[in-house]
């Protein structure tokens, strides 16, 4: 960052800018009273950065004004295309300026011009009178206003743009930008341009005639159609190059050297902040109040209660080369009560990476990088991979010094390949983080990075490069390599201290302690002991997958009367609406008549047509997903498949499945059960598949404590069955198959929120009878009803809903001021305590099984989780006995007011067990 001396560079901030990336770009905040504030923080946040690596700088923010401006006289339909701002946004534009003005920060908006003349205008007058200028933009078109004296500094990924690299970036040099932008156009700004002519072309012709005006004279020269779209767009690049144009001689109200700072305005920044909950920036100002520091800019890049600007300077990383530094390092490792830990490798498939370095940290701000196999030519010489495991594995395989990574799970099942298997594994920030609030943020180290310690961290892709491209961590020079490595430690080092600080205090900390850091190596040895499945019955079903797809696609062209893609949505909308005229039931956004499959679901209630779209659509993601791509994953060394789960992805807790995704096989279709069917028992085993029967309900009833429900369950009765009896009021013996079936649609439908009209839809019924039996229910079950009411009240009181195991749900749209949001968030506040409690209950299962089975049964291995469901690998002598301990523990696992059911099943695949 800049280095500031007594000519400090002027800082311009393109407020409007930012101000539409941190609303798209960053997690949305909402106040209890409904106030998006996602935006104003990241936008404020942006300008702390500035403040901290330009302190000597004089930093003036400039926003867009309401309506038009001088572009729209000369273009009318200049931004014609852009929708309207949202309200979301729309409403955080004034505090966000009254939080600028209360910080003391010069803020211009000036009518009929745009932000970017505005900063153009400053620029020129700053370079006029020999001031460095700094533009805080992500905006392309400002790269016409980079110069000797100007660049561009991208706060949100610290990225700058001087003269080389916009010659780097984009094909020419800043002299040429505005000919390139008119040439090309503009969708956004609906700036006319070529037609097909992209950046490419654009720098091509550039390269060629020197200019937009040597184009427009040579365009005869230009062959094909991208020639005739050229001489035809010759009467509009006039027009596009001036729309393209920043102004520099914008009439300000006050020069360069008028504008000044004022002193910030603390009562008022802390009256803001209150109003919009920012609790941490509330303290910063309290604090920096009690110790009489006058300097009150918010500093946080979070809300959260310990949160703190990562300080980046005197940072000590160390690259090891040598066996003494090495040595050093593990006595210093070796004597820690806890060290953060990070393998860098060649592969995000643990199975098959190798290991090509390690690195430490031990205190913020000082690591180390080892690495062990970095291959590319010119390479420095490397300690030996072998040696640096060898002398490495004591001290990870010890419970002592904890080790704290993120991610640690991908970490063990790697450090596994090498025969160390990594305990003491005190704490995972990627876990600490979800726990804290599963919906604030994704967990990666980037995005906590970013929140937690307002560091925008070192990317991968900065390394290695994107795409096909990509270089494997082995071929990256070390000059980038430790840096990056080291840095992984070191922030993981500091969002721990930060994470754990703010988990203490929050009574989620006992959901992490006793059930997401104990299921790391659970699921880790899941993951690696891996499924076998049979390559060539899933080829079989394959075959008999395309065959069915033939007949389907030919009875669909037999009905359509002619032959189409059917795949595609453009082509299935010209058959559906044109040439059928099927009824148009939802559009897209772009407003053409719906193909999705919610909408294809409707009408396949009354046209055969969209039934056969659905089945051809059901057997094609089978075929791909399933039957063609399983034996292209069957590792070559253990001949097995080796899904992931991922454990920081559902909101509620549910563990997620991923490579393969084991979750979304379907068991009610005859198709799904066959691809199960391909899931075996190897020679001398078993599968046995335990699933907690009806848990979400069983949930609700300890919930709701209705008596209706409690009794159901403790009888044992088949509460689709009686809840079928209650709102059909008949005998329980005399329930027919239908009236079952719509009492389990209503029993699901209502934890899941369904409203009348989903009810109506799925059971075929009209919306008045499906409200009778929705009010029936709730009458028989008042209960149920005031449990939701409760629920409800709750979470728009405090934001959050917690599982019985105190995991908290939060709720950022629990009181949006878009109903339909607010409505949805509703909805998850009445199921999540339900889904997340038996995601809860499943994880604990998990974890007492495979305790007992590495107590008292090695040759049992669990080797699947899907929803409510184990499914075990068991010795075929052990069997019976397997099958009752499982059962027993699962059921014990929770202690409700009404009876966990498990049922298991045996079988030679996981369709027969199941």
């Amino acid at each position: 960052m800049a280095n500031p001396t007594d000519s400090a560079p002027v800082i311009l901030v393109d407020g409007s800018s930012y101000l539409f990336r941190a609303f798209h770009a960053l997690p949305p905040l909402i106040t209890s009273k409904g106030q998006p504030s996602g935006a104003i923080k990241g936008v404020i946040n942006m300008i702390r950065r500035l403040q901290q690596d330009y302190p000597a700088s004089k930093i003036i923010i400039v926003f867009d004004a309401k309506g038009k401006n001088f572009r729209h006289t000369l273009y009318s339909d200049y931004k014609a295309n852009r929708p309207p701002m949202p309200e979301e946004l729309r409403s955080q534009i004034q505090p966000i300026h009254e939080i600028i003005t209360a910080m003391g920060l010069p803020l211009l908006v000036i009518p009929e011009v745009e932000a970017d003349d505005v900063i153009g205008t400053l620029a020129h007058e700053a370079t006029t009178s020999g001031i460095e200028t700094i533009i805080s933009t992500g905006d392309k078109d400002m790269a016409q206003l980079v110069s000797e004296h100007v660049t561009l500094i991208n706060t949100m990924d610290s990225s700058t743009l001087d003269k080389p690299g916009v010659i780097s970036k984009f094909g020419v040099p800043a002299e040429r930008i505005i000919d390139y932008l008119a040439l090309m156009g503009d969708k956004v700004d609906n700036i006319p341009g070529v037609p097909k002519c992209g950046p490419k072309t654009a720098v091509k012709w550039l390269e060629q005639f020197g200019s937009l005006k040597g184009v427009m004279e040579n365009a005869d020269q230009v062959k094909g159609k991208i020639g005739e779209n050229l001489r035809d767009s010759l009467e509009f690049l006039p027009l596009s190059y001036e729309l393209a144009t920043i102004k520099t001689t914008v009439e300000l109200p006050e020069t360069l050297a008028d504008i000044q700072p004022g002193e910030p305005d603390k009562a008022k920044l802390l009256d803001l902040f209150k109003e919009l909950e920012f609790k941490t920036w509330i303290r910063e100002l309290d604090d920096a109040g009690s110790e009489g520091n006058q300097d009150t800019s918010p500093g946080s890049t979070t809300d959260d209660e310990n949160a703190s600007l990562l300080d980046m300077s005197g940072i000590e990383y160390e690259t090891i080369l040598t066996q003494s530094a090495f040595d050093e390092w593990l006595e210093r490792l070796a004597a820690a009560p806890w060290f953060a830990f990070d393998t860098e490798t060649t592969s995000l498939d643990y199975m098959a990476a190798e290991i090509v370095g390690v690195s430490f940290a031990l205190e913020p701000g000082k690591a180390a990088y080892v690495p062990v196999a970095h291959d590319y030519l010119g390479a420095p010489e490397q300690l030996s991979r072998s040696a640096v495991l060898e002398a490495l594995k004591p001290l990870l395989e010890a419970p002592l010094p904890g080790k704290v990574g993120q991610n640690l799970k991908y970490d063990k099942n790697v450090l596994a390949n090498y025969d160390i298997n990594l305990q003491g594994i005190v704490s995972d920030t990627m876990l600490e983080s979800y726990i804290l609030d599963s919906t604030a943020t994704r967990h990666d180290m980037d995005s906590l990075s970013l929140k937690y310690l307002g560091h925008n961290t070192i990317h991968f892709e900065d390394i290695a490069g994107k795409g096909s491209k990509q270089l494997t961590f082995n071929q990256i020079e070390l000059e980038k390599a430790a840096p990056y490595a080291a840095e992984d430690a070191d922030v993981t080092l500091r969002l721990h201290e930060i994470l754990h600080k703010q988990l203490t205090q929050q009574p989620a900390l006992k959901v992490y302690q006793e059930i997401e850091l104990p299921l790391v190596p659970v699921l880790a040895q899941i993951e690696r002991h891996g499924v076998l499945v049979d390559v060539e019955k899933l080829h079989e079903h394959s075959h008999r997958l395309a065959e069915r797809m033939a007949q389907v696609e030919k009875e669909t062209f037999d009905m359509a009367g002619e032959e189409f893609n059917l795949g595609s949505p453009k082509q299935l909308q010209a058959i559906f609406y044109e040439k059928l005229k099927l009824p148009i039931i939802k559009k897209t956004p772009k407003g053409q008549p719906s193909t999705a499959e919610p909408v294809l679901q409707e009408l396949a209630l009354d046209y055969p047509l969209p039934k056969l779209i659905l089945e051809y659509r059901s057997l094609s993601k089978l075929k791909s997903t399933y039957t063609d791509k399983l034996p292209q994953m069957v590792n070559r060394q253990t001949k097995r498949v080796h899904t992931s789960y991922h454990q920081a992805v559902a909101a509620t807790g549910r563990l997620s499945s991923t490579d393969p995704n084991l979750q979304n096989i379907p068991i009610r279709s005859e198709e799904g059960r066959k691809i199960r069917q391909a899931f075996i028992a190897p020679e001398g085993y078993k599968l046995l598949a335990a699933d907690y029967s009806q848990i979400e309900l069983r949930i609700m009833a300890h919930l709701s404590e209705d008596d209706g429900l409690l009794h159901a369950f403790a009888e044992g009765l088949d509460v689709h069955k009686a809840t079928a009896a209650e709102v059909f009021g008949v005998g329980i013996d005399a329930v027919t198959q239908d009236q079952r079936r719509s009492a389990k649609a209503i029993n699901f439908g209502l934890i899941y929120g369904m409203s009348e009209f989903g009810l109506s839809r799925q059971l075929g019924i009209d919306r008045t009878t499906a409200k009778d039996y929705i009010e029936t229910y709730f009458h028989r079950y008042p209960g149920v009803k005031e449990y939701m009411n409760r629920t409800r009240a709750l979470a728009h009181e405090q934001g959050y809903v917690e599982t019985l195991f105190g995991r908290r749900l939060y709720l950022p749209e629990i009181n949006a001021q878009n109903k339909m949001r607010q409505q949805a968030a509703e909805r998850t506040a009445i199921n999540a305590p339900m889904q997340g409690t038996a995601a809860d209950i499943i994880k604990l299962a998990m974890i007492d099984v495979n305790q007992w089975i590495r107590e008292s049964q090695p040759d049992t291995h669990i080797i699947m989780q899907v929803h409510d469901e184990l499914v075990l690998e068991v010795n075929i002598d052990q069997i019976e006995s397997v099958k009752n301990k499982v059962t027993s523990l699962m059921s014990a696992v929770a202690d409700l007011k009404v009876p966990l059911l498990v049922e298991a099943g045996i079988g030679d695949n996981w369709d027969e067990a199941h």
